[in-house]
Formats: C-alpha cells, structure tokens, sequence
C-alpha cells in the first residue's frame, strides 16, 4: 500500500518550482556577462547585511510599525545614517519596503526575519552566517576543492559535530536553525505523506521535536521518541517543560545516535524518522547508519523513512545545489541524486520501498528490511 498523498497537488508543485528555476535564469539571459558576474560576485554583500538585520532583530523591533530609519536606529542603539543605507539596500533587494525616503515597515520577505513569526527563518540565516560556517567559505575553500577535505574541518580543526559538542552557543544556534527548516521546507512532509499507517515514530537526530510535533498535531493515534545527543534532548526537555501546545504530551526524548544506541522497534506500526540526517555523511558512513537501522528493525515490520533532499540526475536548481555545496564545506556529507539513494541502500542491505514526493524541496524515501 502506497504512503503517498495528495499526488495531483504535489504534481502541480513540481511544476510550479520547475516555472521557479527557470525564471530564476532570466537575468544571466537578459542582463549583460560582465555585470551579471559582478552581481554574482558580490552577493555576499547582501547576505552580510541580512545577517546584520537579522542580529540586530530589525524585523521584530520594526514589527507592524512604520518607521524612520532615525527612529529605528534609536530602538536598536546604533547609528541612524548607518542603519538607514543597511534599510535602503535590503529594501533594493527585497526584504522590507521604503515607502519614503529612509522610511521602512517590515513586508513579506522580512516578516520571515521577525523572532515572532511562525515562518521565521531567523535562526537559520544566523547560524549560516556565523563566523563558525563563514569562515570556511572565506578561508578554506579553495583548499577545500584542491585536497577534497571539508573546509571547516580545515578552518576549525576538527569536524563540525565535534565542534557543536564544546561550543554550546553555536550549538543552541544550530538546534534552532534546524527547528526551523519546515518554515523553510513547507509542511508537506506532514500532509503528502500517510502517517496515519503508524503508531509511533522514532525520529532519529530530532533534535526537539518539533518536526514530529507538526506530524503529532494532524494524528491525535500517534507518539513520538525523539532521539538525538545528550545535550540536545537535556535542552529539549527544558525547552518543552516551559511550552504548552497540544501534541507536547506525546512527545518523549532519549539520548542515543544513529550509530550506537538507536531504540529497537517493536512492530510493525513503528516508523523511523531521519529528517535531514544522512546527507551530512559520507556514503560510506551512511550504510554504517543504515546498516544500524537494519538491526534495531530486525523482524519487526517496522519501517524508515528518510527526509531528504533528492537531486535530479542533471541539471539541479539553484537552491538545491547550494545545499550541495554546504554539505561540502561544513561536512563529508552531500546532497544526493535518487540513483546515489539507491547505491547507498542497496548497500546497507534495506530495499527501498517507495519514494514519497512533496510539496517542499525534499521528497521521504521509505525503506525496509529484506
């Protein structure tokens, strides 16, 4: 029995990004080479100033006020002629509108940088710009390229989850960064996928849980096991003890990895959960992964599903690729094609079940035992 859902609306999706990759390639058609790599060239510039909005929390001191850029600046303490050309340059590009000179309100672009929001990606474009994940690009990645070695192990000296375990700000960073990828994603991974078949699901790599709460509000049946290090889940029970939102009650957290301690299923209305977990590791690493998975099933019917993004054999769109090449930077890991999917379950000995397209960047690649 098939767990897709909603296969005409995920359809008319697919259509509609593929409508958005091509209208993303109009301006290297229209605009002339040289100025157009220059553009390219530059646009640091403007993903440094989102930062800065973004630390500042420009969005939400702004909230559905209309400001002067002078009377902004005063909010947040810093120098008014200064905030308002950082204000005149995001609202060139996009994010917030000027409706007078150096006068600014928050639109639909900078409502997602606002703390407050339930779309807020906020947390993401903080950690991606952090000095931790910035220095790499800047630093290492020619390096990188040359030796195939991920630059941030090349700038920190170690790997990124290594680093995560003693640096505990940019951790807290990255836990809400990942709390925020379906503000990013959409929720098609709650509605185009059949979640009603299970009973539980054991989200593997968690992190809080809110990506299993968001599936726990639409079936009332089901529970969730969060499993992540013991840092994130002590930190998710504190987070989850001051919140009171239906669902919360059915979460419950235990401290374990994919490689050693992952919790053994009891049947076959168990559904593991690996929401973009393995495409941080290599493909060797990633069997050993899956390879544990088998194990924890055995004979127990359950199943896996697997979050992820799936590239096409050619030809990848602009967002997808970029996540590419993050993985790279930050990790041994990738984005992979369906035919790499397959290369790598294959080899862990799990068969692959279904591949569950939605409405959002990533697709759930179902697997089971032999």
């Amino acid at each position: 029995m098939t767990l897709q859902k909603n296969a005409s609306a995920v359809s008319r999706f697919a259509k509609a990004m593929r409508f958005g990759a091509w209208l993303q390639s109009i301006p290297n058609k229209v605009t002339p080479a040289p100025f157009r790599l220059v553009q390219i060239g530059s646009a640091y510039w403007q993903s440094r100033a989102i930062f800065v909005a973004a630390r500042l929390d420009l969005a939400t001191v702004l909230g559905t006020d209309v400001l002067h850029a002078s009377e902004l600046a005063g909010r947040v303490g810093v120098n008014s002629d200064a905030l308002g050309r950082l204000m005149r340059l995001l609202a060139a590009i996009g994010v917030f509108e000027e409706l007078a000179p150096m006068v600014f309100r928050n639109n639909k672009l900078s409502n997602c940088l606002r703390s407050d929001d339930p779309q807020s990606v906020r947390a993401m474009i903080l950690m991606h710009n952090s000095e931790p994940f910035s220095r790499p690009w800047f630093e290492q990645l020619e390096a990188g390229i040359r030796g195939g070695k991920p630059p941030f192990q090349l700038s920190h000296g170690e790997e990124l989850f290594d680093y995560l375990d003693h640096h505990a700000d940019f951790d807290r960073i990255f836990s809400e960064a990942m709390d925020s990828v379906e503000a990013l994603t959409g929720d098609g991974f709650c509605t185009d996928f059949d979640w009603s078949q299970f009973e539980r699901i054991i989200d593997i790599g968690g992190s809080r849980g809110t990506k299993a709460l968001s599936i726990l509000k639409r079936h009332p049946k089901l529970s969730a096991l969060i499993v992540d290090r013991p840092q994130v889940i002590e930190e998710a029970k504190r987070y989850w003890a001051t919140q009171h939102i239906e669902g919360v009650e059915r979460l419950h957290f235990q401290a374990g990895d994919l490689f050693n301690t992952i919790p053994v299923a009891t049947g076959p209305k168990d559904i593991y959960l690996l929401s973009a977990v393995l495409h941080g590791f290599d493909d060797s690493t990633c069997v050993r992964g899956l390879q544990s998975l088998q194990a924890a099933i055995e004979s127990s019917g359950a199943c896996v599903a697997i979050l992820e993004m799936v590239l096409p054999e050619t030809g990848a769109d602009i967002a997808s690729a970029s996540f590419d090449m993050q993985m790279f930077v930050g990790c041994r890991g990738r984005e992979r094609t369906l035919s790499e999917w397959k290369s790598v379950i294959q080899a862990s000995g799990l068969v692959l079940q279904e591949v569950v397209r939605l409405r959002s960047l990533g697709s759930i690649l179902v697997l089971r035992s032999r």
